[in-house]
């Protein structure tokens, strides 16, 4: 199994992966729309985005934002996509994935990362804690949405 860093030509694969993805979390599957999001990432290095290939197919990638810790002072990284395909889950390679995260934070000098999944989704709430993550139930999560896509609507 090897862990690397996405790039450009990685692009339509690493797409189908992330479609798939978002159709787990119940979204309309559009391959061009995962592909435009995903090149736009990668163009704009916004992103770090690593993938898990085996005899040269991508078959899981994960994806973190980096943000900022104010009161830390100090980059924090949002572990925001992991996935890998259904026909090679129960291998390790959402660990490998989550180690190669724990990197990017150790090689950035970050002071750590977090993430969110849906409380349906047993799988990830089993592992998260087995690779180290505490769930944070001291605070509340908010969330805003701007479902109309405009800031002009009333």
């Amino acid at each position: 199994m090897i862990y690397r860093k996405a790039t450009e030509k990685d692009l339509n694969k690493v797409a189908e992966l992330f479609d798939s993805y978002r159709v787990f979390y119940r979204k309309e599957s559009n391959l061009q729309g995962a592909k435009a999001f995903l090149k736009e990432r990668i163009e704009r290095n916004d992103a770090e985005i690593f993938v898990a290939e085996v005899d040269h197919k991508l078959v899981g990638f994960v994806q973190l934002y980096p943000l900022f810790s104010s009161t830390k002072m100090k980059k924090f990284w949002l572990l925001n996509d992991l996935f890998v395909h259904p026909n090679h889950r129960g291998k390790g390679i959402s660990i490998g994935l989550i180690a190669r995260a724990k990197k990017l934070v150790k090689e950035t000098g970050a002071c750590g990362m977090s993430l969110e999944t849906d409380k349906s989704n047993l799988i990830g709430n089993s592992l998260y804690p087995k690779e180290g993550f505490e769930l944070n139930e001291s605070c509340n999560f908010y969330e805003w949405s701007n479902s109309s896509g405009s800031l002009n609507d009333d």
